[in-house]
């Protein structure tokens, strides 16, 4: 005959655990979960690093192109002084 006691240890050890390996497992999801995340934050902060690159390099292009048209605004003077210059002639 089965007592009080043995059926609570027959039910109560199998529960505890299987709660134990549930909860291991858990655990152990989540370390990789949270190793996988890292990674895509470090990808992240390299794809951040090449997008800030990437401004500088359009604001130089920016600069490059302001610094022509100066550039070519005094040609362009220059050309309608002698221009004129040679009108005047």
């Amino acid at each position: 005959m089965v007592t009080n006691q043995q059926l609570y240890l027959a039910i109560g050890v199998p529960i505890i655990f299987n709660a134990a390996l549930i909860g291991l497992v858990l655990a152990l999801i989540s370390s990789k979960f949270a190793a996988v995340d890292s990674k895509f934050a470090a990808v992240d902060s390299k794809f951040n690093a090449v997008y800030a690159r990437l401004d500088a390099i359009d604001k130089r292009f920016d600069d490059m192109r302001d610094l022509w048209r100066a550039e070519l605004r005094r040609v362009e003077e220059v050309l309608d002084a002698c221009l004129k210059h040679l009108e005047s002639r």
